[in-house]
């Protein structure tokens, strides 16, 4: 498969949560558990899928993620050593089309209990302006209905570039980035991991209900935070914001399509400052460690500020808080400035 590269490979974080490194080395809770033990072996492609198995699986799993820190996701290359040891793995945890080379090395490793999260929610197609007033949210309370409705149109559109933001129809996989969304996927981690381990499957209810509780709070963290703002528009490099933007009734506006690292053209700088003027908007964001170069110059263009929303595809020094739900506490607080919460 012909992967596009969107964003350089040293632009956005890998996921990397207590040393966890590629399946080549051991893990930390390998090391401190003194080879696993009893512990189901969890493989988890990215860091989204990776809080899920952590804070789900707790004391029973011991967690390993595909991606390096400081490998940008989508970029991401097996080494021999990595697929083989996909195939020893207990349980699997990834999300379709958003990683080509895993996608593959899953689907050859014959691994039982292997999880797609897209099919475990539903998907929806985002172009690069979406808004929470043009889309409805019917079907998310029968996500397991429509399942794999959506991993049938993930799957139709993870062809070709591998990381597809929704345009032309594609499937949009930023799921992780709506809290809602996201409950609903743990929900889903929860049960599968119960099938896997039934010994533990008490502590696995306790925990993904925990953290779907948390998950609860966050969201209504969002909804009351962004509740009255001055304008309901923002700026963005990278088109990951969709299904955020779509639970918040907001509008996201992006730069130049799918790729953050892309010069916009004359014409869109000035669609975009039509835009920023008509919808009041005072923020151009960027990811915590994309290039700021072009927000930077849409702002100096355009008279606007710059700020960070962090797609959350991994998490490193640089990132805005330790773990999934510090970084979404730290978007809210970038988008209630740059929307002018009341």
């Amino acid at each position: 498969m012909n992967v596009r590269r969107l964003i350089p490979t040293t632009a956005v974080a890998g996921a990397v949560v207590l040393g966890l490194t590629a399946l080549s080395a051991c893990s930390t809770s390998d090391a401190a558990d003194g080879g696993n033990g009893d512990k189901l072996k969890v493989t988890a492609s990215f860091y989204p899928m990776q809080f899920l198995t952590e804070r789900i699986g707790g004391e029973h799993v011991a967690v390993t993620t595909l991606t390096k820190p400081g490998v940008e996701p989508h970029d991401l290359e097996l080494t021999p050593r990595q697929i083989g040891s996909i195939s020893e793995s207990d349980y699997v945890l990834y999300l379709k089309g958003i990683q080509p080379a895993v996608d593959d090395a899953i689907k050859q490793s014959g691994v039982k209990n292997t999880v797609d999260a897209a099919t475990l929610t539903t998907l929806e197609n985002h172009g690069s302006e979406v808004s929470g007033h043009d889309h409805g949210h019917e079907g998310d309370e029968h996500a397991d209905e429509h399942g794999h409705e959506g991993e049938e149109a993930h799957e139709e559109h993870s062809e070709g570039d591998g990381h597809n933001h929704g345009e032309e129809g594609g499937a949009d996989p930023h799921i992780w980035l709506d809290p809602v969304k996201y409950a609903e996927v743990a929900k889903g981690v929860g049960k599968s991991l119960e099938k896997a381990d039934p010994d533990h499957a008490a502590d696995y209810k306790k925990n993904t209900d925990a953290l779907v509780a948390e998950l609860g709070e966050l969201n209504t963290a969002y909804e009351t935070g962004l509740k009255n703002t001055s304008t309901k528009t923002f700026i963005t490099t990278h088109s990951a914001f969709g299904y955020l933007a779509e639970r918040y009734g907001l509008t996201q506006q992006g730069i130049a399509g799918i790729d953050p690292e892309a010069e916009p053209s004359p014409a869109r700088i000035q669609e975009i400052h039509t835009i920023a003027e008509k919808e009041k908007v005072t923020t151009v964001f960027f990811e915590t460690l994309a290039s700021d170069r072009t927000a930077k110059t849409l702002a100096k263009d355009t008279g606007l500020k710059t700020g960070v929303l962090d797609p959350l595809e991994g998490i490193t020094d640089k990132s805005q808080g330790a773990d999934y739900i510090e970084v979404m506490e730290s978007n809210l607080a970038a988008l209630q400035k740059a929307l002018g919460a009341k």
